[in-house]
């Protein structure tokens, strides 16, 4: 057989052999992930039918960012908007550097009045900059996600918001609490570090507002106060025998409205696990566990609680 035809065939099967590979390698890859065997731990919001993937640094954002809008009392339209234009902006990360000047989850820039650096870099600051703009659009919660997110925000690329509008209705649904135990996440690293209940009931007040973790003797108006002293110390109902346990009391709610509540402050504390070393977090008869994560929520067989509790690693 003439040289050129022995070359030829050998490229031929170098080829070959080298597409067996990648296909190999890919394959390896792909069931890898499949089976979580690789990639970044992922945080999981689900809803009939629909599911939103998130890394805990998108968790904690999204989360944040759902917090501030309830504690101004808005709407859940306003929150769709609020989380579509961030996941556009900065794909829900804290951006330092953008387009410009441009900073934080929204990518607000201090040449153009919207705070300092430190500000917006801030997610509280910069979620509440950004709702402080959208409720004075008129009629925002009516119009077009587009048209209200760029009222607000100004874009180059306007319709660019509306291919996040499903994800962040999903988001907004679970994150408020009209979803029971619809979020999770891996939880806190096995390394040893502790939590701090103080520093979590420290964050839940910046988001939520100081009412959140009010003290058990301070009940609403026309209520009997009960015994105890603030939840966050081992109010009543708390263990008083493990001081990692802050229950949070489901306030301010009447009726079907309470355990929304209750399930939109379980669900931030899930989204903030990993952030604040939480490694449990129970509410009206259902727990999530950091050890059991890929379970997500289960039944305790326990009798339901009325207040979250929420409890650290040691």
């Amino acid at each position: 057989m003439p040289p050129a035809i022995f070359s030829s065939r050998a490229r031929l099967l170098r080829a070959g052999a080298a597409c067996a590979v990648l296909l190999a390698l890919a394959g390896y890859v792909v069931a890898h992930l499949l089976t979580g065997g690789g990639g970044p731990p992922r945080c999981f919001a689900r809803t009939e039918g629909e599911s939103v993937a998130l890394d805990p640094e998108q968790a904690v954002n999204a989360a944040t960012i759902t917090a501030v809008g309830s504690a101004r009392g808005l709407p859940q339209r306003a929150v769709t908007i609020a989380l579509a234009t961030a996941m556009q902006e900065s794909g829900l990360r804290n951006i330092k550097r953008g387009d410009r000047d441009s900073l934080g989850l929204f990518q607000q820039r201090p040449s153009q009045g919207w705070g300092t650096e430190e500000q917006i870099l801030d997610p509280v600051y910069s979620a509440g900059a950004f709702y402080d703009q959208l409720v004075l659009v008129p009629g925002y919660s009516r119009l077009p996600l587009t048209v209200a997110a760029q009222r607000v925000q100004r874009s180059g690329y306007p319709q660019a918001y509306a291919k996040h509008e499903t994800e962040a209705v999903v988001l907004t649904e679970v994150l408020t609490g009209r979803a029971d135990g619809a979020f999770s996440c891996p939880g806190p690293p096995d390394d040893g570090t502790a939590g701090d209940p103080a520093r979590v009931r420290e964050v839940l007040r910046e988001e939520f507002g100081p009412r959140v973790t009010a003290p058990a003797g301070t009940a609403p108006e026309g209520e009997p106060a009960g015994p105890g002293g603030d939840p966050a110390d081992g109010g009543a109902g708390a263990d008083r025998d493990d001081d990692r346990v802050l229950v949070v009391p489901v306030r301010g709610t009447d009726g079907d409205d309470a355990p929304r509540r209750g399930w939109e402050l379980a669900h931030w504390a899930v989204a903030h696990s990993a952030e604040l070393r939480i490694e449990r977090v129970s509410y009206r008869g259902r727990e999530w566990s950091a050890r059991d994560s890929g379970k997500g929520w289960r039944n305790t067989g326990r009798a339901p609680e009325h207040d979250v509790r929420i409890t650290v690693a040691h």
